[in-house]
């Protein structure tokens, strides 16, 4: 699905992730409280450098793919969210999503998500979007909460990352419920 960017909520901004976005990835990924839960550690700017030519694309949503979004809040990018289409036959996606800490506990998370969810069911592909965390991020699963994500299930010490054993908490929400709890998607 070709789309036209941006994509504005209330507040923000999100569009597809650019290098030259590299000084707010730098700052988001060199903070140890922000990538507590994320599969990679403290990144230098170099490891930036290279995990953010993974996020760049062309701005399209196609299945099999992750369509990552650099969100902007006055112009400043504040955070990143990303949706995965799956391949197969069940209509599933999954999103993502990360924030500076200094603009975390203000809703702006919740807005994106909601924005990158609405954008995934107005798509026609999308019967169900998930979410998985690390049991223990409560902010994280705060977002997916809010925006009426059920927790479905933690699957306990199944991963290890960071030299530790971390339970995974599972979240989702079908395009009738979203329907239900926001109203229609917006087309895009």
């Amino acid at each position: 699905m070709k789309m036209t960017w941006p994509l504005s909520t209330r507040r923000l901004c999100l569009r597809p992730v650019l290098a030259t976005d590299i000084d707010a990835y730098a700052r988001m990924w060199a903070d140890p409280t922000v990538v507590r839960y994320l599969y990679h550690g403290v990144l230098d700017r170099a490891g930036s450098v290279d995990k953010l030519s993974e996020r760049t694309g062309n701005g399209e949503l196609a299945v099999g793919h992750w369509l990552n979004l650099a969100v902007e809040l006055h112009g400043e990018v504040i955070g990143d969210v990303g949706l995965h289409l799956q391949e197969g036959p069940h209509r599933q996606a999954q999103v993502g999503y990360t924030f500076l800490r200094s603009v975390q506990g203000q809703g702006l998370a919740t807005e994106a998500v909601g924005a990158v969810v609405d954008l995934a069911f107005a798509s026609g592909h999308v019967h169900r979007v998930s979410g998985s965390l690390d049991a223990r991020n409560a902010r994280s699963a705060a977002v997916l909460s809010r925006l009426g994500f059920r927790h479905e299930a933690t699957l306990v010490d199944n991963e290890f990352i960071k030299g530790e054993w971390t339970s995974e908490a599972i979240y989702a929400i079908t395009a009738a419920e979203w329907i239900r709890a926001q109203g229609s998607p917006r087309p895009f």
